[in-house]
């Protein structure tokens, strides 16, 4: 199980704007070879800084919004 939280467009202010925290919010998709080689990486990075940087995984196919709001266009795509 992944130690990131997931960002879905609907808590895009809660968890990004409103945060207390530095947020790293890891734009990724299932299909993404090279963000599945990602993974384990952000998990080890999530567990490493836990209370100090929230660290979040946004799947771009289901969550299309927050990827426009930042001009992703490539994955993986990591923004803190």
């Amino acid at each position: 199980m992944s130690k990131a939280l997931p960002l879905k467009d609907a808590d895009y202010n809660v968890e990004i704007v409103e945060s207390s925290l530095p947020v790293l919010v890891d734009f990724w998709a299932t299909w993404c070879g090279p963000c599945q080689i990602m993974g384990p990486l952000i998990d080890t990075v999530a567990e490493e800084y836990e209370g100090k940087v929230k660290v979040m995984k946004c799947n771009v196919d289901e969550n299309p919004v927050t990827p426009s709001k930042f001009g992703i266009r490539g994955i993986p795509t990591l923004l803190l």
